[in-house]
């Protein structure tokens, strides 16, 4: 199977399929690939945290024109996936100099499927784009085709419990990414300062309770395909269920707009999780660190090129947002490890810090960088001396 990701995520994939027991794992670019089997590919689109859809791939071959595409699609024995009653969808992804429209490309797969049942049925399944039985990836890259069979069905970022959204709100598989690289491990207390619709702090109690991700989700792919065995998924289920862990500390979220707060709770209660996080209305640069000991600080600033300039304050000074940043976090975040995702890398100047850790990601389109900012419980300098004498 191949699990594919966001650019920067591969690594902490790779971990999160190996701890859930595939074998094989080899890392590619936006892509995982393992082994497992059927009941490990329930539990892989159940569980895994940064996948965005598990592939099972089923054929590929050599292709240089759309004439050797259609014979081969054309070749395969179709009749063990489809019959002529069930309906399919195509998505192709091209890279390749003798392709370079993924629709014709569809298209032409498309007809290969559906003249090879006419002419050995005498009827043609159906197409439906929006809620197929059956969801068919096509890959071509350069001269090699690969033909696999979408398990997942709609992206795995939509995770079933978002039920309010926020103005540019942050993709899911984005937000539990960025946690993992953060190290989050739900062993200390946690805040997001900027939480808008609540889904860095959901990740996070997920995280931190070890709930499988997309438990929320109404339905996946898979579960349509002819071999879907009913009672190995619900034995899955059950047995992630029972993995889950109690939190003793707190998960904390604020905002300053009083429709995020709202919006952030709604989605909290969708999600099962209001007895692990309290989200308050507040002005992060007004606050104080809100409890003794270590704090693990995540979040996605609202301001930045995702959003129209018209959601801007019309004297929103970028400079004076992200130096406030860093006087929050210097003057009133002592014993707190803080990190933020930003595109804009001009702006991380006026923080004022020194960042311990700047990691390349991409949110959406934008390269970004998930940055880190140790704060020390009083000096860094008295910090060293106390390491060093002991």
């Amino acid at each position: 199977m191949v699990a594919k990701t966001l650019f920067g995520f591969e690594e902490i994939l790779a971990k999160e399929i190996r701890n859930l027991g595939g074998g094989n794992v080899v890392e590619g670019v936006r892509s995982v690939s393992f082994i497992g089997d059927i009941g490990f590919m329930y539990k892989a689109n159940l569980c895994l945290r940064t996948a965005i859809k598990i592939i099972k791939p089923i054929h590929s071959f050599s292709v240089r024109n759309e004439n050797e595409l259609y014979k081969s699609i054309y070749r395969m024995d179709w009749s063990e996936y489809l019959t002529i009653d069930t309906t399919f969808a195509i998505d192709t992804t091209v890279k390749s100099d003798n392709f370079t429209h993924s629709l014709y490309v569809s298209q032409k797969v498309k007809d290969a499927i559906v003249d090879k049942f006419r002419d050995t049925e005498g009827e043609r399944p159906n197409v439906d784009v929006k809620h197929p039985d059956l969801r068919i990836n096509i890959h071509i890259q350069k001269d090699h085709c690969n033909v696999s069979l979408d398990s997942s069905g709609r992206s795995l970022h939509q995770r079933g419990y978002r039920v309010s959204t926020n103005i540019a709100p942050i993709n899911e598989v984005l937000a539990a990414g960025l946690l993992l690289l953060s190290g989050w491990d739900g062993q200390c207390d946690f805040l997001d300062p900027m939480c808008g619709s609540g889904t860095m702090l959901t990740e996070a109690a997920m995280i931190a309770c070890n709930i499988p991700v997309n438990i929320n989700r109404k339905e996946f792919a898979f579960e349509k395909w002819d071999d879907f065995d009913e009672d190995l998924f619900g034995k899955i289920v059950e047995s992630q269920l029972k993995k889950t862990r109690e939190f003793h500390h707190k998960i904390i979220g604020y905002d300053k707009a009083p429709s995020a707060v709202r919006k952030a709770g709604e989605n909290i209660e969708s999600a099962n999780l209001s007895d692990y996080i309290t989200v308050e209305r507040k002005n992060f640069f007004d606050t104080k660190k809100p409890m003794e000991g270590k704090l693990h600080m995540v979040f996605n600033p609202p301001y930045g090129e995702r959003l129209d300039r018209s959601e801007l304050d019309s004297d929103f000074d970028v400079e004076a947002f992200y130096a406030d940043i860093g006087d929050t976090l210097k003057q009133e975040y002592p014993g707190t490890d803080a990190w933020f995702i930003t595109s804009n890398l001009e702006a991380l100047k006026f923080v004022g810090l020194r960042p311990s850790r700047k990691i390349k990601v991409f949110n959406s389109q934008l390269e970004s960088r998930l940055v880190k900012y140790v704060m020390y419980e009083g000096s860094k300098k008295a910090k060293f001396q106390n390491n060093e004498t002991e």
